[in-house]
């Protein structure tokens, strides 16, 4: 999250007018949105900047969703990733969930889905950021008490 507590998400789809619908709709909503329309873009934008969420088509022009899911998976472990998919199927929604998919979505979007999905999961992401600091934070006590007591 940024200061301001907006949540970043990138939209990786190869359809120009899909991403920039997408992002606009995100960005009405509050979120900071950015396009990127091949794999290896994604790849690059997610070097630079942080994003709380990537919502990744799963036919790219240069690589494969999933492969790209692996990629983003890699460089950034706790980023949610979303498969979005205009051609659905069993078999790459397992795929895509044992690559470490947190979600995935079918064209056409529905906004309103769409955006339920990204709230649950953003929230998710906040709940364990804030586990994770509280539990740093109950250790740091238990130590400093040890160490006083000695």
């Amino acid at each position: 999250m940024t200061d301001t507590g907006q949540a970043r998400i990138l939209v990786i789809d190869d359809d120009e007018t899909i991403g920039k619908s997408i992002t606009a709709a995100l960005e009405e909503k509050g979120y900071l949105a950015e396009a990127a329309e091949s794999g290896r873009e994604a790849i690059k934008k997610s070097e630079k900047e942080i994003y709380n969420l990537a919502l990744i088509d799963i036919r790219l022009p240069d690589m494969d969703g999933v492969q790209l899911l692996t990629s983003l998976k890699e460089t950034m472990p706790k980023m949610v990733k979303i498969i979005v998919t205009g051609y659905p199927s069993l078999q790459s929604a397992v795929e895509a969930v044992n690559k470490g998919a947190d979600g995935y979505i079918v064209k056409p979007i529905q906004m309103h889905e769409l955006l339920t999905m990204i709230k649950q999961h953003l929230q998710k992401q906040r709940e364990a950021a804030e586990y994770t600091e509280r539990k740093v934070v109950e250790y740091i006590e238990t130590r400093a008490k040890e160490l006083e007591s000695r």
